[in-house]
Formats: C-alpha cells, sequence, structure tokens
C-alpha cells in the first residue's frame, strides 16, 4: 500500500512540475502571428449566425478572432446588420500577412 501511495504522490508531483509556472497563461489580448500586435490594432466587423445574432470577428489572415455581441445586460445582440451566415464590415482591416487570405 505505502509503494502505490509514493506512486500516486510521484505521478502528481510530476504533473504539476509540467504546469507552466502556475501563472493564467499567455496574455489572450496580443496577436503572436507574423505581424505580431495588440488586437486594439485591429479592426472587427459582425458576423450574423444562423439564429441573426451577432458576433463579433477579426480575420488576421492566418488567424481569427470571434466572439458574441452582447449587450450590458450580457445578453445577445441580434440587429439583422445582415443575413444570416454573412460576414460584414472591416473585419480584415489592420491585417497585413505573408499568406495569402483566399475569402
Amino acid at each position: 500500500m505505502k509503494l502505490a501511495k509514493l506512486t500516486l504522490a510521484i505521478v502528481a508531483l510530476s504533473a504539476l512540475a509540467a504546469c507552466e509556472g502556475g501563472g493564467i497563461g499567455p496574455d489572450k489580448g496580443v496577436d503572436r502571428g507574423t505581424d505580431s500586435k495588440d488586437l486594439s490594432q485591429l479592426r472587427a466587423g459582425i458576423w450574423v449566425d444562423p439564429n441573426g445574432c451577432d458576433h463579433w470577428i477579426i480575420d488576421d489572415g492566418v488567424e481569427g478572432y470571434l466572439s458574441a455581441r452582447l449587450d450590458q445586460y450580457g445578453k445577445p445582440v441580434c440587429s439583422g446588420a445582415a443575413p444570416a451566415n454573412v460576414a460584414t464590415g472591416p473585419f480584415k482591416g489592420g491585417a497585413t500577412s505573408i499568406f495569402g487570405d483566399p475569402l
């Protein structure tokens, strides 16, 4: 029984040692692609989902970012800015990529 507890303790310590410094991870507000910059420098457009609700969308060539558009109470915004499954606005604005983007 002592061997099983010792083995379990070693496995648990090894798993904890593999963690990345115990922090919260890298900043999700920074683009780490070929033209690294803060995401606030990119321009968002709106994609309308099949239910008619809006989502903020940014296309940076290789990477893309999407989040639900919410009102001040946390409820989805369904503005009718475009037909369902359509992206509108300057969602590729501010992006420069060495890779071609066929869309």
